[in-house]
């Protein structure tokens, strides 16, 4: 029998499993009316829909009272109250809601494929050899320098300086704005570059070669090049994202791949090289200056800051409330520095804050910065201890605090001192705002970080449309994916990556009828779809490319533009606030527009009009943020409150992984 608290847990998600269940199926409506929707699945009428849920119900008690008397709750022993808990863990009642729909769909699917279509998906779903996905890039025989360490030890400078001594080569990155710095480097030297990213495209005139410096989601697969640099390669193991790194590299046809992060993903590296034949050479790196964290936080004190500070916050809200009272208390001035901002406008602040020979002594900043952002930071303080991940409220990894912490210590002084030229640099200097938060922030610097044991993977869009052929006319493509997700196989090496997002997006345009093709393009287009905003925009679109409308954006009621003629309402109270989430809510519209012109020119053809509103809506913002008014005593308030969110839900979490390891182990 399961612990009795474990057990009490049980019965509560059972029961909200079963008011979930009732509310997911009535979304969707009686079969009288809504036939195109169960016909797919089998289901020929009423009494035939209600003897299924009658039956499903039975199998959710069964796994429940299975989990609940004998503690059986691994994927393996106890699938369906294995989807069900960690779904909810991971993504509350929405993710609830849509796995019930598709466990659901799969208990009526049970018995409609004959033997040889379901050996055909099995074998299909087989996804232990993503490289064999990259058949060019296996011909090639490729070396695969792998610069490992610290920040601030040189590992990436070293990369590119292959990469600049290249004809052709790839740059791929983390964040746009990596991929900008980049690209203004190499353009600055007069090598021709061309800079890719998801929602901008600029490719250099009268060059017949040239350097791509892009996100990594946007590697290109089908060029061979000299050399490609993939930075922060440890992201490969990261749950949302970690495919875009494991795709970049088993599918970039360079002659050298040099790879740059910590050294914790050496062991993964050099397996997967030795699996698909590349060469690998480690180079190990150390860091240019030593780097400590301090015995005392801020004390909550903004006039206890220093020339060089960089103050690291979590929201872009914090940022510029920080930025305000920095200003307010000290005198002087601060940049500002985060991924949403223009980039001009990022290597400007940079600039700024750079430049001794000016009054910007303090930067406040994402943890952008941490990404390997030259920045001449003398002492990081981290404003909080815990971070929104999408989901939850959670608190900072060890690889994060290292990662951010690690800009502390002026680079140029640092590698002067690496030349000889100079004495040894100060040490870089670590602490918090919070003294609430230095004892954590202190004990997870002092941390080893696990090596990273796989790479996240999703199955690309041609093994989807393959998968999909063997399902009935009509089924909706979420049930297709959520049915490849439960029956893929996996080897040791790889994990398959956060589902939820393509899945939501997939739900969202199951009305319109959209080619295979089509639907997978969509399922990565950047949008959040707990956004209702967003979520109306998405709709828009995808019935515009259904063939139901015009593309131009000025056609779209979606989209809010009204917003840009509004007089901006005064003071910081709740009308300030919804202001501020339309201009927000419409800036990631019109990336969503952007990102697909780039990918159906034909249809979404108002793509100098976007760019032209997303820089409105960015002086906007940027405009509304800075008459953000400062309140000490409520920041302390917030960490103090999501502190103790953050702690729940990891307590939460570590229950969960305490009874799956037991469930393994038996």
């Amino acid at each position: 029998m399961a612990n009795p608290r474990l057990v009490q847990n049980y019965q509560l998600l059972q029961n909200l499993v079963e008011t979930r269940f009732f509310q997911a199926i009535y979304s969707v409506g009686k079969w009288a009316k809504h036939r195109a929707e169960w016909e797919p699945f089998g289901i020929e009428s009423q009494h035939q829909l209600d003897t299924e849920i009658a039956l499903f119900r039975k199998m959710v008690d069964k796994a429940f009272t299975l989990a609940m008397t004998a503690d059986k709750t691994s994927r393996k022993e106890n699938p369906l109250f294995w989807n069900l808990r960690n779904t909810f863990i991971r993504s509350d009642t929405p993710g609830l809601d849509r796995e019930l729909r598709h466990s659901f769909q799969t208990f009526l699917m049970r018995q409609r494929f004959p033997a040889a279509v379901a050996q055909l998906q099995t074998e299909l779903a087989d996804l232990r050899y993503p490289y064999e996905w990259y058949p060019a890039t296996r011909m090639m025989q490729r070396t695969v320098h792998l610069h490992v360490g610290p920040t601030n030890s040189g590992k990436t400078y070293n990369a590119l300086l292959a990469l600049e001594r290249a004809r052709t080569g790839v740059y791929a990155g983390p964040l746009r704005l990596l991929a900008h710095e980049t690209f203004t480097r190499f353009t600055a030297k007069g090598k021709p570059c061309a800079l890719v990213t998801g929602e901008e495209v600029r490719i250099p005139d009268g060059s017949e070669s040239w350097i791509y410096s892009c996100t990594v989601e946007m590697t290109p697969f089908n060029t061979k090049v000299d050399v490609a640099v993939i930075d922060e390669i440890q992201m490969i193991a990261n749950e949302e994202r970690g495919w875009a790194w494991t795709q970049a590299f088993l599918g970039v046809q360079a002659k050298e791949v040099h790879l740059c992060g910590e050294e914790r993903v050496v062991p993964l590296i050099q397996d997967l090289c030795a699996r698909i034949g590349d060469k690998c050479i480690v180079h190990e790196y150390r860091r240019l200056n030593p780097l400590t964290v301090m015995p005392e936080s801020l004390d909550n004190n903004l006039r206890n800051l220093r020339k060089g500070d960089a103050v690291v916050a979590f929201s872009k809200l914090n940022i510029h409330r920080l930025r305000k009272g920095i200003e307010k208390e000290t005198g002087r001035r601060c940049a500002i520095v985060y991924g949403s901002l223009p980039p001009e406008t990022r290597a400007s602040q940079a600039a700024l804050f750079n430049d001794p020979n000016n009054d910007y002594d303090f930067l406040v900043a994402s943890d952008a910065i941490g990404m390997g952002l030259n920045l001449e930071v003398k002492r990081v303080i981290f404003d909080a201890a815990t971070k929104f991940d999408g989901v939850a409220i959670t608190p900072l990894t060890v690889p994060e605090v290292k990662q951010i912490g690690g800009r502390a210590g002026r680079f140029r002084s640092a590698a002067r001192a690496a030349d000889g030229g100079a004495p040894p640099p100060a040490p870089g200097l670590i602490t918090t705002m919070d003294p609430d938060d230095h004892e954590f922030i202190r004990t997870q610097f002092g941390k080893t970080a696990p090596p990273i044991q796989t790479a996240g993977i999703l199955p690309p869009a041609s093994v989807i449309e393959r998968f999909h052929s063997h399902f009935p006319s009509g089924t909706p493509i979420e049930f297709v994916l959520s049915r490849l997700r439960e029956m893929s196989r996996l080897s040791p090496q790889f994990h398959m990556c956060n589902f939820s997002e393509p899945m939501a997006i997939a739900e969202i345009i199951k009305p319109f009828k959209l080619s295979i093709r089509d639907s997978c393009i969509l399922l990565h287009v950047p949008a959040n779809m707990r956004s209702q905003e967003q979520e109306l925009a998405l709709k828009a679109f995808a019935r515009c490319l259904a063939g139901y409308g015009s593309g131009h954006l000025l056609d779209f009621p979606e989209i809010d533009l009204e917003v840009l003629d509004e007089t901006p309402p005064r003071g910081n109270g709740m009308e300030s606030t919804t202001y501020l989430q339309r201009l927000e809510s419409l800036h990631m519209v019109i990336t969503m527009y952007l990102w697909l012109s780039y990918r159906y020119q034909g249809v979404f053809q108002s793509q100098t009009l976007a760019f032209e509103v997303k820089k409105r809506v960015t002086d906007k913002i940027a405009d509304r943020l800075e008459n953000l008014g400062f309140e000490s005593a409520a920041l302390v308030k917030q960490r103090k409150r999501l502190r103790s969110k953050a702690a729940q839900q990891e307590l939460q979490r570590k229950k969960v992984r305490e009874a799956e390891e037991k469930a393994e182990k038996e």
